[in-house]
């Protein structure tokens, strides 16, 4: 069964839990993930790249030369795609690119993502962290005392706090997250998955059904 480490502030280990197997230990679904990822990021494209064709294009009312006589090629418009300037063909035009997946495909893929982790012992859990004031200094010596200051990181927090949140927000490689808002590709492209106690509890939660 895989374990996870919780940690104190002063980055000491407290005690050791076992992660849900049917969450932290399943066995990692390649396909589906790699399926996942291709679709997020094609959502992440906007569509919005457009240009003009020689219907769109200003001018090109009138014949730039007169048919015959002149020794030059024929022309009909300034507009053209064949003229500097002119309208372009077989462009991009905006488009929608969205994909859907099935619920089943995404929570198969976010399990596999945290199996992952698990299994490369990359997930550590903290005790709640209070801050009165905003304290980038105290959150940056948080993560030297964890050992990964240096890493991406992927810190799962539960609910909203202002005071944490400007703490860690500025601090390079490290993504704020609210677990419940999380997903697979969050979780692969970072080293380490970071989490407080209630994020992680409130996972394994809402994963568990």
């Amino acid at each position: 069964m895989s374990q996870a480490v919780i940690y104190n502030p002063e980055g000491k280990e407290i005690s050791k839990v076992n992660l849900k197997k049917e969450i932290f230990g399943i066995k990692p679904n390649p396909l589906v993930v790699h399926q996942y990822v291709k679709a997020y990021l094609t959502n992440q494209r906007q569509g919005t790249a457009a240009t003009k064709t020689r219907a769109t294009m200003t001018g090109g009312g009138h014949k730039p030369w007169r048919q015959k006589g002149t020794g030059r090629a024929r022309a009909g418009s300034n507009t053209s795609p064949i003229w500097v300037g002119g309208g372009r063909a077989h462009g991009p035009h905006p488009r929608e690119f969205s994909v859907s997946l099935p619920r089943k495909i995404k929570l198969l893929a976010l399990k596999s993502a945290l199996a992952d982790k698990a299994q490369e012992n990359r997930i550590k859990i903290i005790e709640e962290l209070n801050f009165e004031t905003p304290k980038t200094n105290s959150a940056v010596s948080i993560l030297d005392k964890l050992g990964i200051r240096d890493h991406k990181i992927l810190f799962l927090v539960e609910g909203k706090n202002k005071n944490l949140h400007r703490s860690f927000r500025n601090i390079a490689k490290l993504t704020y997250k609210r677990a419940n808002l999380v997903n697979a590709y969050e979780i692969l492209n970072s080293d380490y998955l970071l989490l407080t106690k209630n994020a992680w509890e409130s996972l394994e939660e809402a994963l568990a059904g």
